[in-house]
């Protein structure tokens, strides 16, 4: 940016400022709130943005169709967005601007209040939306054609509070103070229709028998844009998120009869499909819910693609050479359908020539190596709420199996096993419920079909994906997952990015892979004692949240070890807890010296992550931490030796302030389970040394910066499936290790449970006769590695040494490396072949 055109942007953002600060104290008088000065700051930046999204959205129009990447279409169910008005300014790079706006015109407040004032946007829930957001981030960056869709939440998943150590689910009404990042598009507004019935039309030129789907509910789509700027160019990105309002809002005629809870019964079940993200599915009502935000998501997004590609070319029959929709995992996954649907129904296309469409277009990440976890509908929800979509399903399941069989004749088991139509007749079934595998159909419709780590790809062809993989072995590739370095390096860690930029320029905010040359310094002393000196600031950062939220006072000269993660079995918090006791236990044994002799290490533990409302162990599992840490935290003879913290309501903001302090950076899924994991990347980024198990992408960080600088422990992937086909029995370990006993016993008898042995009877008696996820195979290992994290801490040179080497090995996993993989292999028109 020139000289000039920064005078202009600067004069820009103070006059925009000054007027939307203007029209906020029009509406409340006197001295000006931090909400309102943080609304008008956002609009007073949302101008320019979106200045800049009219421009970009110009060059994607005029590509044409010799451009060697298509307009890519992400569809998440996520996408956890974070605080926008910090990551505005950076971009924009008026963060100091701002502050004179403020001293101008708000009284001098200062702008970390302001930026301190702004909700997290309750847009997603956990890796799965991170990652979504990252990739926003880059395909800003990158300059690529993108649109990515989502829906537009009104109360997030939930707002986690904790009440006596059990987990309370509350409204995240993230939007009660306004919402000014979004923009409203009122011209991009859609119907998506529900239930009613299928008819033969003899009017459609389409080859599916001439059907025509009719009746029912109608739900209007309305599209809100959330920008996402680029930070080294004038490119943004988009996130379009579709809201939904009822075709007919009320009854009239009910309204005048006074039955106005019944003349506001379709208004009310349409705002449901926004009210919140994931909702319950142990309910009949609870999945009907998650399928329609599903089919509502896909449906408006594509409608959406087809009329920007029509404007613009006039024609469909280019349409998958030009336009690529990705499904991030199987939540979009209904959009090969949809996409059939509309070419074939509302536009007249043949059958074949639409599949042939939908194949160059559609393309799918997998995120999960559980079979539980990959979404099944049953048939008859199909049939009552997307009748016509299950005709579709059906054809292009005829047409799949009519191929495998020409490929594999007589091979009737393997026909069962990858139909899309899982018959339930068979072992495994859902007791003899007809169901769609959402995943077969994101495969049998993709050109591309992608594991998120190496071992995690290699995984899918092995196991779950096994029989596509022999009859389409050259649709299945890898793409490890990045994080956006803007976001997890330049702004949540303002004293490590100053420290980088002073050793080795600036260039690694662009390109991370610059953060190689940090390897050369990091035996460097004096670089060593400044990196000391960064953590240390940040350590004491957290330590005052911590006190402030929970008035638990932590030493931060103590190792930080950090868990913060969604609440799940397979992620073994509980590994971790067991592990706190153990430690615990050991200090009432020996309060003066640890087992090798030496004095103890002081340790802070802290964990973070929300339980899914029905998930039973995982909120048991939250309940055990806080008993845990009541007993611990409250014992005098431990001090400061250890402390567990428990810090509620995870989110990107927290986490931007968890991670620049953690020192040690827990990544301890059972091997095999992890599909990659991004916070492993966020926290070796700031500088945090990893004890991880051999899973997901821990085994590329150890081989870019070398194993020796990760404490890795546990069986390998083969050896928990060896153990598992062997017969696994955890009673053995518990009987073999005296400690492990002593810390099942202690858990057994209400030693944290102020007495009430049955409190976690469900974890002793799940732990002892299941295991599922080999906690008790893993623990002794686990505990020898917790030992070598206490050697090497008491050195601080080595320990700053390594940390700074699990920061130079970070380059290679920028979500802009990610991104231009995906271009490589499945976005470019190339890809097509």
């Amino acid at each position: 940016m020139s000289a000039t055109e920064r005078t202009r942007t600067r004069a820009s953002l103070q006059s925009a400022f000054k007027t939307a600060l203007a029209r906020e104290l029009s509406q409340a008088p006197g001295t000006p709130s931090k909400d309102a000065i943080l609304r008008a700051a956002a609009h007073a930046c949302r101008d320019l943005l979106n200045e800049r999204w009219v421009g970009t959205q110009q060059q994607d129009n005029q590509r044409g169709e010799a451009a060697a990447v298509r307009r890519v279409h992400y569809l998440s169910m996520e996408f956890l967005m974070g605080r926008a008005l910090g990551n505005a300014l950076a971009a924009l790079g008026l963060d100091k601007v701002m502050q004179e706006a403020l001293d101008l015109h708000a009284g001098g407040v200062g702008l970390s209040d302001v930026l301190e004032r702004e909700p997290d946007a309750a847009l997603g829930n956990g890796g799965l939306g991170r990652l979504a957001a990252c990739f926003l981030d880059s395909f800003a960056e990158l300059g690529l054609p993108s649109f990515g869709y989502g829906l537009r939440y009104q109360y997030g998943m939930f707002a986690q509070g904790i009440d006596g150590g059990r987990q309370i689910e509350s409204p995240d009404d993230w939007m009660r103070m306004g919402a000014p990042w979004e923009i409203i598009r009122p011209e991009r507004r859609y119907p998506v229709r529900f239930g009613g019935r299928v008819v033969s039309d003899s009017s459609n030129a389409g080859q599916a028998g001439g059907r025509r789907w009719v009746g029912g509910e109608v739900i209007m789509a309305q599209a809100y844009d959330f920008i996402v700027p680029a930070h080294h160019s004038e490119r943004v990105s988009t996130l379009r998120q579709w809201h939904a309002s009822s075709a007919n809002p009320i009854d009239f005629q009910a309204f005048c009869r006074g039955d106005y809870i019944e003349a506001s019964r379709h208004r009310v079940a349409a705002d449901a499909l926004n009210w919140v993200l994931y909702p319950d599915d142990s309910t009949e009502a609870g999945r009907e819910l998650r399928l329609k935000q599903e089919a509502f998501l896909v449906s408006a997004s594509l409608q959406d693609l087809i009329a920007r590609h029509l404007r613009e070319y006039g024609t469909l029959m280019n349409l998958g050479q030009l336009n690529a929709i990705h499904l991030n995992d199987t939540h979009p996954a209904l959009a090969p359908a949809e996409l059939m649907r509309l070419l074939v129904d509302e536009h007249g296309l043949g059958w074949e020539t639409a599949w042939k469409i939908t194949r160059q277009a559609v393309s799918y990440t997998n995120h999960t190596l559980m079979p539980e976890a990959l979404e099944t509908w049953p048939v008859r929800m199909f049939e009552a709420l997307l009748p016509r979509h299950l005709e579709i399903i059906y054809e292009i399941n005829h047409h799949f199996l009519e191929e495998v069989k020409a490929q594999c004749p007589g091979d009737e088991a393997l026909l069962r096993r990858v139909s899309i139509i899982d018959e339930g007749d068979h072992h495994g079934g859902h007791h003899g419920e007809r169901r769609l595998r959402m995943a077969a159909l994101s495969i049998v419709a993709s050109h591309r079909v992608n594991g998120v780590a190496k071992l995690h790809s290699d995984l899918c062809v092995q196991t779950i994906f096994a029989d596509y993989a022999r009859l389409y072995p050259e649709r299945f590739h890898n793409v490890t997952n990045g994080v956006t370095p803007r976001r997890w390096l330049a702004q949540a860690n303002p004293g490590l990015s100053g420290l980088l930029d002073a050793e080795i320029g600036r260039g690694w905010r662009k390109n991370l892979a610059d953060l190689s040359k940090v390897g050369k310094l990091a035996g460097d002393a004096e670089l060593q004692r400044a990196f000391q000196a960064v953590k240390r600031e940040n350590k004491e950062k957290l330590a005052a949240l911590i006190r402030t939220q929970l008035g638990t006072v932590v030493n931060p000269a103590s190792l930080f070890d950090v868990q913060i993660k969604r609440i799940h079995e397979y992620k073994r918090q509980l590994l971790n807890i067991l592990h706190v006791i153990a430690r615990y236990q050991a200090i009432l044994a020996s309060p003066n010296k640890a087992p090798d002799g030496l004095d103890w290490v002081p340790r802070t533990v802290v964990i973070a992550g929300k339980a899914a409302s029905a998930y039973h162990m995982a909120k048991l599992i939250i309940q055990l931490a806080h008993d845990v840490a009541r007993v611990v935290n409250s014992d005098p003879r431990v001090g400061d030796k250890l402390k567990l913290v428990y810090l509620p309501n995870y989110g990107v903001s927290l986490a931007e302030t968890i991670i620049p302090a953690a020192d040690l950076s827990e990544q301890i899924s059972t091997a095999g389970t992890e599909a990659s994991g991004t916070g492993n990347m966020k926290f070796a980024l700031n500088g945090a040394i990893t004890i991880g198990t051999w899973d997901g992408a821990n085994i590329e960080m150890a081989e870019a910066m070398g194993v020796m600088n990760m404490f890795v422990f546990g069986l390998r992937a083969e050896g928990v499936q060896k153990m598992k086909q062997l017969g696994y029995d955890p009673k053995l370990y518990i009987e073999e290790n005296r400690q492990l006993k002593a810390v099942m016993d202690a858990i057994a008898n209400g030693t944290f449970s102020s007495g009430d042995p049955e409190r976690y009877r469900a974890i002793i008696d799940n732990l002892t006769h299941r295991d599922g996820y080999m906690l008790m195979a893993d623990f002794a290992d686990y505990v020898a590695a917790q030992s070598r994290v206490d050697a090497l801490f008491r050195q601080s040179a080595a320990w700053s040494e390594r940390a700074l080497r699990n920061v130079a090995g970070m380059g290679w996993f920028s979500s802009d490396r990610t991104i231009a993989e995906y271009v490589e292999r499945v976005w470019s028109l190339k890809s097509l072949g």
